[in-house]
């Protein structure tokens, strides 16, 4: 099977990173392609970064669809554009933070997310809502990292986090961690030793439940709102994403 895995970003190094995690979990004759769209915020921050990335995810899977891909990751904590994704993809589409925050309800009755600005906290907050997570997450925690402090080798951003999740297990009463952005998913391992409970990483969780519909032949609806989008001329830019 393959599985397209997008970083919304267009960060290459970040991608990268994202796909050697999941090549990691990913079982025997599953092929794992990581991708960035050729266009977009170079960091996912806030609501217009998301916003102005969707249109890069949209056509990966656009690309994917024709490739063959039997399934998709898209690898950002906000899960921006998944809905649509859906739309256009005939196989599962999993969003990292629906992926983590369910894996986290099965683990402990109460979970903490450990995220980046404290400004997207507000974003996984109305994921809790729309994912029906709110009554296991009991607290969201920017560490004020920026993104990209994430791919620079030799800063502090380990210790800002493993803190963050200390300080998030104990005020919480929490019992896992949800790691809140993609860019952390090569730290869970050594906190997981360090803090002594799950600490689940979006992008390993979603590609085993993406593997997992794959292999028992489940793909997306097309029935009512997932059904293909309606085809109808696009203007300017976009033009090529009409029909």
């Amino acid at each position: 099977m393959i599985i397209k895995v997008i970083n919304p970003n267009t960060t290459q190094s970040m991608t990268d990173k994202i796909g050697a995690t999941a090549r990691l979990v990913a079982a025997a004759g599953t092929e794992i392609i990581a991708a960035s769209p050729r266009f977009g915020p170079v960091s996912i921050e806030g609501h217009y970064d998301e916003a102005l990335s969707v249109v890069g995810v949209l056509d990966e899977i656009r690309s994917g669809e024709a490739a063959g891909v039997d399934a998709y990751v898209i690898a950002c904590f906000g899960d921006p554009g998944l809905l649509a994704a859906r739309e256009l993809a005939s196989g599962p589409v999993i969003g990292i933070a629906e992926a983590a925050m369910h894996a986290a309800s099965v683990l402990t009755t109460g979970f903490s997310v450990v995220t980046t600005l404290v400004r997207s906290c507000i974003i996984a907050e109305h994921l809790t809502h729309n994912y029906g997570m709110a009554k296991f997450c009991r607290g969201i925690h920017g560490t004020d990292l920026a993104v990209l402090d994430l791919e620079e080798s030799g800063s502090d951003a380990y210790q800002i986090v493993l803190n963050s999740c200390r300080q998030a297990l104990a005020t919480d009463r929490s019992g896992a961690i949800v790691m809140g952005c993609a860019g952390m998913s090569d730290l869970c391992v050594r906190l997981q030793d360090e803090l002594e409970v799950p600490v689940i990483d979006g992008v390993t969780a979603a590609i085993k439940w993406a593997e997992g519909m794959v292999a028992i032949g489940l793909k997306t609806s097309k029935k009512g709102d997932l059904a293909l989008p309606i085809g109808k001329p696009f203007s300017g830019d976009l033009a090529r994403f009409g029909k």
